[in-house]
């Protein structure tokens, strides 16, 4: 199933990128660090952010078969770019989940993660370090 996804450059070194099935709109700015004033997302901050929510969306996926409660987990991911060439070099993501979870469960959760899109979609070449904190 395709996903249609449209953009345009509205002038500043910012984009708008519209969501074809939902009409939600996403703005971007290039950041501070690349001639723009870091305003809002950038592109690469969308793929580090994009990395965390589908590692949660797929463990929560599982959790609902199983009836596993998720709430409150939260996650926190950090990129850091390379400068030559410039692209991402690391993304150290923490997960953090409920401290009730049954070790059963936990490794069920932690496999599912790794089997994310978004994480099987980037560069082998992109450090990504995956902590699990059950402390929700």
């Amino acid at each position: 199933m395709a996903v249609e996804m449209t953009g345009k450059y509205v002038g500043n070194l910012k984009t708008e990128i519209t969501h074809g099935p939902s009409g939600t709109v996403i703005r971007t700015a290039a950041p501070a660090d690349n001639n723009g004033d870091g305003s809002s997302f950038s592109p690469t901050d969308l793929v580090a952010a994009s990395l965390g929510a589908c590692m949660v969306t797929v463990m929560a996926i599982l959790a609902a078969r199983h009836d596993w409660d998720l709430t409150g987990t939260h996650w926190r991911v950090e990129k850091h770019m390379n400068a030559e060439p410039r692209r991402i070099g690391r993304l150290p993501l923490e997960i953090h989940l409920p401290a009730a979870l049954e070790p059963r469960a936990r490794g069920a959760l932690e496999r599912a993660a790794h089997t994310c899109p978004v994480h099987r979609s980037l560069d082998h070449d992109i450090e990504m370090p995956i902590v699990f904190v059950y402390d929700v």
